[in-house]
């Protein structure tokens, strides 16, 4: 579980204790992805930003910046009408990005195959 998730508000929107929760719930399994020794240093910061007036319709703006040790940034942004569902859809595009990192630092083993397995080397 990533242990340093920082969430704030801006424009108006005040952040609650359940919406506080679920964050850190949705992001902070976000660790599972992330190579061996680079899961206790990272630092996550969420910023919701309300979007729109009194005319408009309530949109918020949720922004997810994950800072993983070695000098990788990963970072979402999605603008949703519920800031739950929000958190949803920049979870999924967080994981499709550290994958992506986590191959990049951590290539797959060459598979050798069964046949050179049993050949005999001189």
């Amino acid at each position: 579980m990533i242990e340093k998730i920082e969430v704030t508000g801006n424009n108006g929107y005040k952040v609650e204790e359940g919406f506080r929760k679920y964050v850190e719930k949705r992001i902070g399994k976000l660790d599972r992805y992330l190579p061996r020794g680079s899961k206790k240093d990272v630092v996550t910061k969420v910023i919701v930003t309300e979007i729109g007036g009194k005319n408009k319709s309530d949109k918020y703006e949720i922004s997810v910046a994950m800072d993983i040790p070695g000098g990788k940034v990963v970072a979402a942004k999605d603008e949703c009408s519920n800031v739950f569902a929000g958190v949803d859809l920049v979870e999924a595009k967080l994981t499709g990005q550290i994958r992506r990192y986590k191959l990049e630092v951590q290539p797959h083993r060459q598979k050798r195959s069964l046949k050179n397995l049993f050949i005999k080397r001189h």
